[in-house]
């Protein structure tokens, strides 16, 4: 991931956006649009229900009031193979499995919240994004238990419900159905349950009907490619790459961090973007950085992968050469701040506190990564001495979970003052 946002922030630019565009093969007239909308993509990483809204403001601008017809979704930026949904794990319904899509919708992820209430039933389910013909069947019972292994208690379903002939929508629900342990106060359970063309079509309908329009019919969605008579709509572009290198450092999001990899031959050598096109844009960016990685390894851009690989010697070059780019204090901050934000939020609290009464204080920006048997840490330490140190550390091992308490001692050492002059590296 820190490979992938740098160079993503310097060749691309940190204000850099994605577009998504909306063309259609009809007409609009007395506010009725007949005829098919067709989405084509970029791979937008962070094409968020909030995104979704501005879009469905500005086709509303447009005239737009009801429309008469479906959603054709282009997805021709990716060569096909980068979207098949393959995982390390066998765990396809977790939302870091989720593969890149250049329509990648709220990460394909639908979010639960399960909250214990007073009323009868004991537990609120709610969930986000909104999705049109879709509902809760909540079934759960509340246990008096502890709150340890809640999700072996508990069992979620999609059903399908076929439209009758009086109301012609089909609909799913969610059924959940039994025990939520009463010591689970507030449970959120996110879970990839639809296919990348069912989630993005009903989320679509919602946002259209939540800005005030609505449809002639339930609108269906499927793959296709916008044709060359189609006319252009609207050109939505989504936030600036910074932010989503923000995200993609602090929180580790794995998708947001494959889509950028893919953005890069996207933008370099043109569509379809492929792993093998990116590779090759981040070896020329590599090696115009008068960077040497012979053992590099690039599968995927965000290290959620067996067979990616790179030296820790190679990824400390990688944060020397960073300070020196014009983007480099941005792709600095990006980093999780210890004992303040993203996946190092919890991290070296404690030790940090030993500092609050100097006016400058050290900080630890580090990157984290884990994998079953890998624990990694990579990125900046500024000792209380006023140096910064560039550090990476990869623990390969069957026990690396317990890797954690070392990797934390190792930046505490080096809050503290760190190696003298002549051990540094």
């Amino acid at each position: 991931k820190l490979l992938t946002t740098l160079a993503a922030l310097d060749l691309l630019g940190p204000q850099y956006r994605w577009n998504t565009n909306l063309y259609t093969d009809g007409q609009i007239k007395n506010g009725l649009l007949k005829g098919n909308l067709y989405l084509r993509g970029s791979g937008d990483p962070k094409l968020v229900p909030e995104e979704l809204e501005q879009m469905m403001k500005s086709l509303r601008a447009l005239g737009i009031q009801r429309i008469d017809g479906n959603l054709i979704f282009d997805r021709s930026a990716y060569s096909p193979e980068v979207m098949e949904h393959t995982t390390i794990d066998g765990e396809s319904m977790r939302a870091y499995n989720v593969p890149p899509d250049p329509l990648l919708y709220a990460f394909r992820t639908l979010s639960f919240q399960l909250t214990q209430t007073n009323n009868q039933n004991g537990i609120a389910i709610s969930y986000t994004p909104a999705l049109a013909y879709f509902k809760i069947n909540n079934r759960l019972r509340t246990s008096k238990q502890n709150c340890d292994d809640w999700q072996r208690k508990m069992q979620f379903e999609l059903v399908k419900n076929v439209g009758s002939e009086s109301n012609k929508s089909d609909q799913l629900s969610a059924l959940f159905t039994g025990e939520l342990p009463s010591a689970c106060r507030n449970i959120t359970y996110n879970v990839v349950a639809l296919d990348a063309n069912t989630f993005l079509t009903l989320g679509f309908a919602a946002a259209w009907e939540l800005a005030g329009g609505s449809w002639v019919k339930q609108p269906q969605g499927r793959n296709g490619e916008v044709p060359l008579f189609a006319r252009p709509l609207l050109e939505f572009q989504g936030g600036a790459l910074i932010h989503a290198v923000n995200d993609i450092n602090k929180f580790s999001n794995n998708v947001m961090a494959r889509q950028l990899f893919l953005t890069l031959s996207l933008e370099r050598l043109g569509k379809p973007a492929s792993i093998g096109a990116s590779d090759r844009v981040m070896q020329a960016w590599l090696k115009e950085r008068g960077l040497d990685f012979p053992e590099l390894v690039l599968e995927n851009g965000s290290g959620l992968s067996r067979n990616e690989a790179i030296s820790a010697r190679h990824l400390n070059d990688l944060l020397i050469t960073a300070r020196q780019l014009p983007a480099g204090d941005l792709f600095v901050q990006s980093l999780p701040l210890a004992g303040s934000d993203g996946t190092m939020k919890n991290r070296l609290s404690r030790q940090l506190r030993q500092f609050l009464h100097l006016k400058t204080k050290p900080e630890a920006r580090i990157k984290t990564g884990s994998l079953t048997e890998v624990r990694t840490i990579s990125g900046y330490v500024i000792s209380q001495s006023g140096k910064t140190y560039a550090v990476s550390s990869f623990i390969n091992h069957p026990n690396a979970f317990r890797g954690i308490d070392a990797h934390d001692q190792l930046l505490t050492w080096l809050l503290t003052g760190g190696p003298e002059p002549k051990q540094a590296r």
